[in-house]
């Protein structure tokens, strides 16, 4: 009993250590991190409310050079694969939001110069739902949308 104990102990002193360790060398900088979070747009209750405090206006132009690729129906709205690609060339950023949640707004990329336009990541989906991707280009923001049914239960429908 007391060798789990011990080895508790050192698993817990050896992750605060190298916590510690970081912090002090500077690789971890939370205050930076969290300064950076758009909390309003994560916090926007509405697809304009993100748009505007994303990209400081509402103006949405569509795309067919944005690609969706979403399960059209998904049994689980708790894990919901989506991948966004684009050919446009000097992607600022993509986003994905997902209309009908309570909060629209599900991921920001903000994009290195000479980046392909690829992200992909898991979504929640509280019903069924558009799911919008924004490119933003310039000063033009591109869109495309793709709707998923998410079914409860995996009855479909």
């Amino acid at each position: 009993m007391t060798n789990m104990k011990r080895r508790t102990l050192l698993k817990g002193s050896f992750a605060g250590a190298t916590m510690a360790i970081a912090a002090g060398a500077g690789l971890l900088k939370p205050s930076r991190v969290l300064a950076a979070w758009p909390e309003k747009a994560f916090k926007a209750e509405k697809v304009d409310g993100f748009l505007q405090n994303i990209y400081g206006n509402t103006s949405l132009e569509a795309s067919d050079d944005i690609q969706i690729q979403v399960p059209e129906i998904a049994e689980n709205g708790a894990v919901v694969p989506v991948t966004v690609t684009t050919g446009m060339a000097n992607v600022q950023s993509i986003g994905i939001a997902v209309v009908n949640n309570t909060n629209p707004l599900a991921a920001v990329f903000h994009m290195s110069d000479n980046t392909d336009g690829y992200v992909s990541t898991r979504l929640k989906m509280a019903g069924t739902s558009d799911v919008l991707a924004t490119v933003k280009v310039g000063d033009e923001t591109f869109f495309a949308r793709k709707e998923v049914k998410v079914t409860i239960g995996g009855c479909g429908g």
